[in-house]
């Protein structure tokens, strides 16, 4: 969940230091009653859209407020993905209900607002307006509005085109990049192509135009995101992973030093061709966020997966040996339907097998209008659950294996913060991993740290469970 802020007062320095989801917002005069308090939950698709809502409210004078209580609109960007993405949106909106202040307008958009109102409305008849998830441009209209009301077309994603005003509400160091909407994928336990609708690639000369945007703003890592990297120019005439290439060669051409992160690929789009272009330039983080769901072949099929286990080996391997100390991160997905002990026991054995650097791992949720929720062998949600706690135990002990082989060696760090716990400690990233998703690096001697947002060299000299320890050197 992200909550947007102002700025903090920042402590002196050679280069601005702000706490990690942080953001400056202030517009250039301030008008009585117009303050904002946005909510954002989901993926980070739907936090370039709160962006862009920000953006184009503090153009208009609108201010943000550090407190919900104090706020005169609260704005929340739904997800509707799952059942417990869309419980979260409620239990939001009601927090957000029982904690404005007298007078004060809630304003619900986002996915779960484009497939789900009614459910809305029947749970939180007060909420003051309800935006689709492709009506982002409406925002405006829906703060001003009168009365109650609700802006919801048939647009059900949205994808920035023109000069919209857009507000980056993550440290100043590193932003996200959307390049494309929707999915041309029918994978049986999936709803974003209803939700989203169907693929929509953002044209390659806006995605340079924003990257540029983003780098003279002083961003350092860049993070291209879409449902379905891959995918992106496939509606626009490219063929299979080759328009991703195409794009990212361009961004290359781009001066400078940078971090570039691909977030999600699927297995059956890292080819060769992929693999050697991230080896021959260091600013492609190696890293992959590669979902595989599962590896047991029937499964497979069952999900609608255009990779079989022996192909998701292969492409592993192949990473493996290209790409040293490459990082990958996937996604797991236990109880499917008719998934046996034994084909449960299979995955476990292969995340030991192949270890994989993160793993998120997921009870199946059966999803109205999903083709897995009509299929036979439905298995009970305690089943689940057992399962998706066995796989997370034994994927810390594969995490630890793999981190302890970083200790002792000195890795790039971008310095984010002082860590929660003390301000005797800071934290920061290397290339492996990803913010808000992954681990960090703790740094316990902080000496040499110039500023907040920069490079520097770290030592690893320890390991905290799914996070490393190092000291600047």
């Amino acid at each position: 969940m992200l909550r947007i802020l102002p700025d903090k007062p920042e402590p002196s320095s050679s280069a601005p230091m702000r706490e990690k989801g942080e953001v400056s917002c202030s517009p250039n005069f301030h008008l009585d009653g117009n303050k904002l308090y946005f909510i954002s939950l989901g993926c980070p698709r739907n936090r370039v859209d709160t962006e862009v809502m920000l953006g184009i409210l503090l153009k208009a004078g609108y201010e943000v407020s550090p407190e919900l209580s104090d706020a005169d609109y609260v704005i929340i960007n739904t997800c509707g993905f799952l059942e417990a993405s869309r419980q979260e949106s409620l239990d939001t909106i009601g927090e957000a209900l029982s904690t404005r202040k007298e007078g004060g307008k809630v304003i619900v958009t986002g996915c779960m607002v484009q497939t789900h109102s009614k459910d809305i409305e029947a749970v939180h008849p007060e909420v003051d307006f309800l935006l689709g998830s492709g009506d982002v441009e409406g925002i405006l209209k829906a703060v001003q509005a009168p009365e109650k009301g609700a802006q919801i077309t048939s647009a059900r994603s949205y994808l920035e085109a023109g000069e919209v005003p857009r507000q980056v509400s993550t440290p100043s160091h590193y932003a996200y990049l959307k390049i494309a909407e929707g999915c041309r994928k029918r994978c049986a336990y999936c709803i974003i192509p209803d939700i989203k609708g169907p693929l929509k690639s953002k044209p390659l000369e806006r995605v340079v135009k924003e990257f540029r945007v983003l780098r003279e703003g002083g961003v350092k890592e860049i993070i291209l995101i879409a449902q379905d990297l891959g995918d992106w120019g496939k509606d626009i005439g490219h063929r299979k992973v080759e328009g991703l290439i195409v794009l990212l060669r361009e961004l290359l051409k781009e001066p400078g030093d940078f971090w570039l992160r691909l977030l999600y690929l699927y297995p059956d789009e890292i080819n060769d061709e992929l693999i050697q272009l991230m080896k021959s330039d260091h600013r492609i983080c190696p890293y992959l966020d590669m979902p595989i769901l599962h590896v047991f072949d029937d499964i497979l099929k069952s999900m609608r997966r255009a990779t079989s286990k022996a192909d998701i080996i292969r492409t592993i391997t192949t990473l493996r040996r290209e790409i040293p100390g490459v990082v990958i991160r996937t996604s797991l997905i236990v109880g499917y339907p008719g998934e046996t002990k034994e084909q449960f026991e299979e995955l476990v054995q292969f995340i030991q097998d192949y270890p994989l650097d993160n793993v998120g791992i997921f009870a199946f949720s059966p999803e109205a209008g999903s083709h897995a929720v009509t299929l036979p062998g439905q298995i009970d949600e305690s089943v689940k659950g057992k399962r998706q706690r066995h796989l997370a135990k034994v994927q810390l002990k594969v995490v630890e294996k793999l981190n302890a082989k970083m200790v002792g060696k000195v890795v790039r760090v971008i310095v984010e913060g002082y860590h929660p716990e003390s301000r005797l400690l800071m934290r920061g990233r290397y290339q492996g991993q990803c913010p808000d998703i992954d681990g960090e690096v703790i740094i316990n001697d902080c000496r040499g740290v110039r500023a907040f947002g920069e490079w520097h060299d770290v030592e690893i000299t320890d390991v905290a469970g799914y996070d490393l320890v190092g000291r600047i050197v």
